[in-house]
């Protein structure tokens, strides 16, 4: 099963009408789908977070699969720190998770933006 990650951009109000609808679905005794979405409050914000080296990054990982953060700054060519900090950033908002061995990866199959 792939695993699909939403990048959208929009307001609180977005966030509120997704937990209506599944609300209402569940009410009807309709089945749940899982839906992952991460949310950007406008395009600047989604630009400064998702920067061309760090969107180089995740691509490169996800092709390597689980990498340590220093084996990925060597195949990147990059400061360890700077590729740290990014990793840091994308770990936070969700697109790299980290495993129990220190080892970084991507879990998405498809990011797909909705603008």
């Amino acid at each position: 099963m792939r695993r699909l990650l939403e990048l959208r951009i929009g307001d609180a109000r977005d966030a509120l009408d997704r937990f209506e609808a599944a609300w209402n679905r569940r009410l009807e005794g309709r089945r749940m789908a899982t839906l992952h979405v991460l949310s950007m409050g406008d395009l600047p914000l989604l630009l400064r977070t998702l920067t061309p080296a760090r969107w180089e990054l995740l691509e490169r990982l996800r092709e390597a699969g689980p990498l340590s953060i220093y084996e990925l700054a060597k195949r990147l060519r990059r400061d360890y720190k700077n590729v740290h900090t990014d990793v840091t950033a994308l770990a936070r908002i969700g697109l790299i998770e980290r495993a129990a061995d220190g080892r970084i990866s991507v879990p998405w199959d498809v990011v797909r933006a909705e603008f």
